[in-house]
């Protein structure tokens, strides 16, 4: 034990941040995100590594116009995902804490200060942070991230405060120490799904990680109806992969989304016996979504919005899972023959 403790103090003074941010054909989320970095009040250097993953729309001059004002290194490289492009990007980086972002989000001034405060108080090789609505988002965003945030949905299962130790961060507010990129070869693969997979893999490998609750980040989300239904569905049919590879993490909750589709269609096939009591129920989680979200974001558009966001989440969601637990879990198919838009080469 006093050996552990004198190594974490004597790692944590020597800790030197290194951005890693993937970004393909989103210039103009770039220079937003940059634009936040600028403003950190944090005294010590840090660095930032930019890797265009093979865009047709490149961002090189928007980060050359930043080159001045911070400390910031730019690659391009061959189109092979974004796991594939953070591990490039660690590869490069000189820090040994690595601060991997998505290029949709937007720092708050006060963030590399909680994550530095954060470890000083309890050094962990991997943490993660949650995320938040902007002010300047659009209606739909923050419905989005309203429904991917709250307890009363499935953000609250993946969110929530009890979780803070051994929590799976998500790669779009990530710290990863260089000893454990090194460790475990970092990033799969597999999109999405890459984030879990990694910190499930470090948990097996004796590394520790936390949730640091300060160290939040504005996170845009997909910005209409059609790309976040894409995107849960995704995640729908990577959690029985996921649980394939990791079993230990299998959570009944998983299911929740499916046996919400699954509990109102029989609701449906009970009106027709007059039995209204499951539709009774569903109407008032509704009406608690829609008012809850209206009382959060003080605006009624979007609790409706958010309405929409839950059946679209839920939806998407159960149905990717039920696809995927078929043929992953029943049938035993080989993920990636079956998936094969799941993976990169």
């Amino acid at each position: 034990m006093l050996r552990d403790f004198l190594f974490g103090y004597l790692y944590r003074v020597k800790l030197s941040y290194s951005f890693i941010i993937p970004v393909f054909n989103r210039p103009q989320e770039i220079d937003e995100l940059l634009q936040s970095m600028q403003k950190l009040n944090f005294t010590s250097e840090f660095e930032i590594v930019i890797v265009e993953d093979g865009s047709t729309l490149s961002s090189k001059s928007v980060v050359d116009e930043f080159k001045n004002s911070l400390n910031i290194s730019y690659y391009f490289k061959e189109n092979s995902g974004p796991g594939d492009s953070r591990n490039f990007g660690m590869s490069k980086a000189k820090g040994n804490y690595f601060l991997i972002l998505d290029s949709d989000v937007i720092l708050p001034q006060y963030y590399l200060l909680e994550v530095d405060r954060g470890l000083s108080a309890n050094y962990t090789d991997c943490f993660g942070g949650p995320d938040a609505a902007h002010d300047s988002f659009t209606d739909i965003q923050k419905a989005i991230n309203y429904v991917m945030t709250s307890f009363i949905t499935t953000g609250g299962i993946r969110g929530n405060k009890t979780s803070t130790i051994n929590f799976e961060p998500r790669s779009f507010n990530m710290g990863l120490s260089k000893t454990a990129f090194l460790a475990s070869n970092g990033f799969g693969k597999i999109h999405p799904g890459e984030d879990p997979d990694l910190s499930l893999r470090l948990l097996k490998l004796g590394f520790k990680s936390q949730l640091l609750e300060k160290a939040k980040v504005f996170h845009k989300r997909r910005i209409n109806w059609h790309k976040f239904y894409i995107q849960v569905n995704k995640f729908g049919k990577v959690r029985p992969i996921l649980t394939k590879w990791h079993p230990t993490s299998a959570k009944l909750t998983f299911w929740f989304p499916l046996l919400f589709c699954l509990g109102f269609l029989l609701g449906l096939i009970g009106v027709f016996f007059n039995f209204h009591f499951l539709l009774y129920c569903y109407f008032g989680y509704t009406l608690v979504l829609l008012i809850h979200s209206t009382i959060i974001n003080k605006n009624i558009k979007i609790g409706f919005y958010s309405v929409l966001a839950m059946c679209i989440q839920f939806y998407g969601y159960g149905t990717g899972f039920a696809v995927s637990k078929l043929y992953i879990g029943l049938m035993k198919r080989q993920e990636q023959q079956q998936f094969p838009n799941l993976f990169f080469k």
